[in-house]
């Protein structure tokens, strides 16, 4: 399945605002507001493009991640990626080529947990060999902010200007997530434009809380994002470097590599390596191509090795098939919330009834099939 510009259009609006009222979407895309989601609608059920809500990862005091580096027995990488992606701690899993076999993402709350739940969760996984974890310091650049670039200046100029105004960081007593924010996240990890409506009735909360809670969260706490198949981004393969720079520049060449297109996160991270940089390519040639343009943009820069990315197992909790399409969601919750299933998604036709129309999402193992209306 290809994207025409109408498709690409409405997912580059929603990176740009991924809540952003079908109404916007349409106008600024010259359309009717049913036809912009009807075309969200279809890519979303073929698990093609999807919007997720996660810890907002510049906040140390919300979620601290590690990178983990897995190497495995022979033969049974594909068998731990996995079995690790359905823990709802592990955000992100690769397979890789290279000095490692798998590189995993893990969120907890605090050094403390991370540390468990690395070591409860690698050690209970057979096949695991051993394991290397960096822990992330600081996130200049994540996958939210990578655009198709399909909108023209003055229509991603409407999008941005309808969005909330940024919240101030939430003080350290109000960082922490209670137990509605917790399953908001969780319901938002799975369907990042869920109605409001539908989280008052999913939580058993007044709409009039669940809307005061959300403009708290999404301002300060959570971040939305919009992600799109890789392979119909035009940026089919990936690649992750691992790399150093001399500790006073370590911020200003993290800006550097924010601003640029292929590097789709960088995190500074306490380790052998002081940088983890995640980048999209267009061709394997281009792994070493892109390696000596950083050689040659930042001289300071070592890299010390680099992976390609053979597959993603998953993404931010969204479970991938070898074509890059979300299949499922293993929802992100709060460190010290209880576990939950993931949750199966069987590509369809799109829901009925247009913009307002519900799709299944059933819930495994043994769960009761839960409706979700997209706004």
């Amino acid at each position: 399945m290809e994207l025409d510009e109408l498709d690409r259009g409405v997912v580059h609006a929603l990176q740009i605002h991924p809540r952003a009222p079908w109404t916007l979407v349409g106008e600024v895309l010259g359309v009717n507001p049913v036809t912009a989601a009807r075309r969200w609608h279809r890519l979303e059920e073929a698990g093609l493009a999807w919007v997720t809500a996660y810890p907002r990862l510049s906040n140390s005091r919300i979620v601290v991640t590690g990178v983990v580096e897995v190497d495995t027995e022979p033969g049974v990488a594909e068998d731990v990626a996995q079995a690790l992606a359905v823990d709802p701690a592990v955000a992100n899993i690769k397979l890789t080529a290279g000095g490692r076999d798998l590189v995993a993402a893990v969120q907890a709350r605090s050094l403390d947990e991370l540390a468990r739940i690395t070591t409860l969760l690698f050690q209970r996984t057979p096949g695991v060999r051993a394991t290397r974890t960096h822990v992330s310091t600081g996130v200049p650049t994540e996958g939210s902010r990578w655009r198709l670039r399909s909108l023209d200046d003055a229509q991603s100029a409407r999008v941005e200007a309808a969005l909330p105004p940024p919240g101030r960081p939430a003080p350290a007593a109000e960082a922490r997530l209670d137990d509605l924010d917790a399953r908001l996240l969780e319901l938002l990890s799975a369907d990042g434009r869920m109605s409001l409506r539908d989280l008052s009735t999913e939580t058993d909360t007044s709409l009039t809380t669940v809307r005061r809670r959300m403009q708290s969260l999404l301002a300060s706490r959570l971040s939305l994002r919009c992600d799109l198949a890789r392979p119909l981004s035009g940026w089919p393969l990936s690649a992750v470097y691992f790399a150093s720079v001399p500790g006073q520049y370590v911020e200003e060449t993290s800006r550097v590599l924010a601003g640029v297109r292929e590097v789709r996160s960088c995190a500074i991270t306490a380790g052998p390596h002081n940088l983890v940089i995640d980048v999209w390519l267009r061709d394997l040639h281009d792994v070493h191509a892109f390696e000596a343009h950083l050689s040659r943009s930042l001289p300071r820069l070592t890299i010390a090795d680099r992976s390609v990315v053979l597959r993603t197992v998953k993404h931010m909790g969204h479970l991938l098939d070898r074509d890059g399409r979300c299949t499922g969601v293993v929802p992100l919750r709060h460190p010290q919330a209880p576990h939950s299933a993931a949750v199966e998604r069987t590509p369809g036709p799109p829901p009925r009834g247009g913009p307002t129309g519900a799709a299944e999402a059933p819930a495994r193992p043994q769960a009761a099939p839960r409706k979700l209306n997209r706004t």
